[in-house]
């Protein structure tokens, strides 16, 4: 088995999924015993919030860069960064780190392919859902991507943070990201893409009847994969 190094704390209710999931599935695979041979480095978010609030990308950068060098040093085989945003770096670190990165968007694409879906709604944070990291990989597989309008996009980013962050679930935020995504099948979403590992702890696929592409989920299981690669 490979040991995974997992980039967390963005935010940290997430990274104890990512750690649930991956020791679940790794469990399933192997049975007995076994279970995830994994390093977590978890960040304080507020180190990362002030580096947004300042538009300083490269001082976030660098702390994904040297929390990625130092679980390469502890013993990590392949990183993942246990959010979406934070993929934003996901091109560009390969270029610095000699292990290979599982990237949220490119196992998010191979299982949207594989559902025979062309055009998805995207919720995630603003960075996610306006900037083009996320969008150009599911471009590249032929998927057309659908983002919600400014007014939801206001609403899902101050959810993320001052909510779901600080693992606080309420009804009334549910409801109006079961509205948003019903808006964009409106506008032919075929599926929802949850594309901020918080969001699935919110909104669950019992809520709708719009097909919804749980990221954590994918990306734990390509996590487990990359582990357990047979040969």
């Amino acid at each position: 088995m490979k040991t995974i190094g997992l980039v967390g704390g963005t935010g940290w209710a997430s990274s104890i999924e990512y750690y649930r999931l991956i020791n679940e599935k790794v469990n399933q695979k192997l049975g007995g015993l076994n279970y995830a041979s994994c390093i977590l480095y978890s960040f304080n978010y507020a180190d990362v919030d002030a580096l947004q609030k300042q538009n300083d990308d490269e001082g976030l950068y660098s702390l994904v860069a040297d929390a990625a060098r130092k679980l390469i040093l502890s013993g990590a085989d392949g990183i993942a960064l246990c959010a979406n945003t934070l993929h934003m770096f996901a091109d560009r670190l390969p270029m610095e780190i000699n292990v290979p990165i599982i990237h949220i968007a490119e196992a998010t694409a191979r299982q949207i392919r594989k559902r025979a879906f062309q055009k998805v709604a995207l919720l995630g944070t603003k960075a996610t859902m306006e900037m083009d990291f996320y969008k150009d990989k599911l471009g590249n597989q032929g998927i057309e991507t659908l983002i919600p309008k400014e007014a939801d996009r206001n609403f899902i980013q101050k959810t993320i943070l001052e909510e779901l962050f600080n693992n606080d679930f309420r009804k009334k935020s549910r409801d109006r990201f079961l509205s948003i995504i019903t808006e964009l099948q409106h506008d032919g979403a075929q599926a929802a893409i949850l594309g901020c590992t918080e969001i699935p702890l919110l909104v669950k696929q019992n809520d709708t009847t719009v097909p919804l592409l749980d990221t954590l989920q994918i990306h734990a299981q390509a996590i487990v994969d990359f582990m357990i690669e047979e040969k």
